[in-house]
């Protein structure tokens, strides 16, 4: 997501106002051709209709341009469909005179060659949500020859810009090169995570959440393959393969990899219901309808069907049989509700509850660290996670709110289609409502429209701020507070 709220720019874009980076329209972009266009304008409806079984306005704003945006994320994210490897490596294969022509050892006459960390992202083949990979490539070249080095991880890219699982495509990355490049012989190694669905981690107040803004808590799996004399029992190679990895504190030891079954890669495919949110998953055939809308659960498993098949892909193929069920599964934790969050009978606690080191008591400021959240940006409908941070002013010391309230508090606000901005501000407005003396509100979050989209920046997070009262006015409690956050991320390492 943006760090703006695209709802705040809608009538300047519909009148032409900053269409710069917009103006790329589906159907209009230059080498589109009618079928891409056609296929566009699918997903766009599908989305469409997916926005109004979670009881969402399509045309409110925020999610006017939704249907766009997920439409050129989804086709950005598997445009590996229409490219082929020999583009790719032909003509960027060069002669290399000191090269011998049998097999050679790394460090020696036709050894081995490594990149490392080539940081690529994929979609998930069974729940349409993007996963984030660290790849290694590896290969002995023979012939006399070297292929240029950004290939090989332009190849990788070509496969992971696909529907995935994470061995298929370490198999499909060594075959290309190998077919592609004709070495001695390959080696992938790609290190995958997966963020897990709600329904996954327990919805109560003493749910145990990752509290650094990294990958704990993921589903990881490590996974690679190998061919020519890479894959030979007897030979060294694999060995001289990790252990330059190694030099690059990647460590991978001998066995490590395909620990993970492909039933546990994807949490969806154990995870048949929703429990987190208070919304069952239907089955499609039931016919029950998910909003006042009318839009059926069958009517988005439809939808999805539709963007597999826009996208090229055989939603009949057996690995995408269930995919739509998921990704409905999922989105069905943003469903909008007609609740409404009650603060009027929450209570204080006696006094400060220690809650792993993560609720101090500063004097007056009382300070809630590490509440972990998941939520779905709106503009992309994509997930983006991580932590929310609040502190408040209370005058009569000792007396803090439950941890438990506070999380149920951003759970609330957390479970519906959002933009970090607005989530900061309403949690910040819900404590304000209790304590109106002053209430200061930092999120710190990963946006995975980030990784899986246009700049594609991997490891980036974004934080916001929200003060209301006193914070808003007294610089040295705000700094204290802030100071707070810094020294518990710092002793978390």
């Amino acid at each position: 997501m943006g760090a703006l709220d695209a709802g705040c720019f809608e009538e300047e874009l519909e009148n032409g106002v900053g269409l710069e980076e917009d103006v790329a329209e589906i159907g209009c972009e230059s080498g589109t051709t009618d079928s891409e266009s056609e296929s566009a304008r699918a997903i766009e409806d599908a989305v469409r209709v997916l926005l109004q079984g979670l009881g969402e306005d399509p045309d409110r704003e925020g999610l006017r341009r939704t249907p766009h945006r997920v439409a050129k994320a989804f086709r950005e994210g598997t445009r590996g469909y229409k490219q082929k490897v020999k583009d790719i490596v032909q003509g960027a294969l060069f002669p290399e005179a000191g090269l011998e022509t049998g097999t050679g050892h790394a460090g020696g006459a036709g050894g081995l060659v490594v990149v490392r960390n080539i940081n690529l992202f994929s979609y998930c083949e069974s729940c349409l949500l993007p996963f984030s990979i660290q790849c290694h490539v590896g290969y002995v070249p023979s012939g006399r020859r070297v292929v240029g080095l950004s290939k090989l991880s332009r190849v990788a890219d070509v496969f992971s810009k696909r529907l995935q699982d994470p061995q298929r495509l370490a198999n499909e990355i060594c075959s290309a090169l190998h077919n592609g490049i004709k070495p001695a012989g390959v080696a992938v190694a790609l290190h995958c995570w997966h963020i897990q669905f709600p329904e996954a981690r327990p919805c109560n107040s003493n749910s145990t959440y990752p509290s650094k803004l990294d990958m704990q808590g993921w589903i990881q799996v490590l996974v690679s393959s190998s061919s020519g004399v890479l894959k030979e029992e007897k030979s060294s190679l694999w060995d001289d393969f990790l252990a330059l990895l190694k030099l690059k504190s990647i460590n991978i030891e001998r066995g490590d990899t395909n620990l993970s079954s492909a039933s546990s890669w994807c949490p969806s495919r154990v995870i048949e219901t929703s429990l987190c949110n208070g919304h069952c998953a239907r089955s499609p055939k039931n016919g029950k309808t998910s909003s006042k809308t009318g839009v059926s659960h069958a009517a988005m498993m439809a939808a999805v069907t539709s963007i597999l098949h826009s996208l090229g892909e055989d939603p009949s193929r057996k690995e995408l049989v269930r995919t739509p069920h998921h990704y409905v599964q999922w989105l069905m934790n943003s469903r909008s509700s007609n609740l409404d969050l009650r603060l009027n009978g929450l209570s204080k606690a006696n006094s400060c509850n220690v809650v792993d080191g993560n609720f101090t008591c500063l004097n007056e400021i009382q300070s809630v660290l590490n509440i972990p959240f998941c939520s779905q940006c709106e503009h992309h409908l994509l997930p983006f996670h991580g932590v929310v941070h609040i502190g408040y002013l209370d005058k009569q010391e000792g007396k803090c709110i439950e941890r438990s309230v506070l999380q149920s508090v951003v759970h609330f606000f957390a479970c519906k289609l959002q933009v970090q901005e607005r989530l900061t501000r309403q949690i910040a407005e819900a404590v304000y409502s209790i304590f109106n003396i002053g209430v200061i509100v930092v999120v710190e979050a990963h946006h995975l429209c980030m990784i899986s989209r246009g700049i594609e920046k991997v490891g980036s997070n974004t934080a916001t701020i929200a003060v209301l009262g006193q914070f808003s006015t007294d610089a040295k409690a705000k700094g204290l507070f802030l100071q707070t956050i810094a020294d518990n991320n710092a002793s978390e390492g």
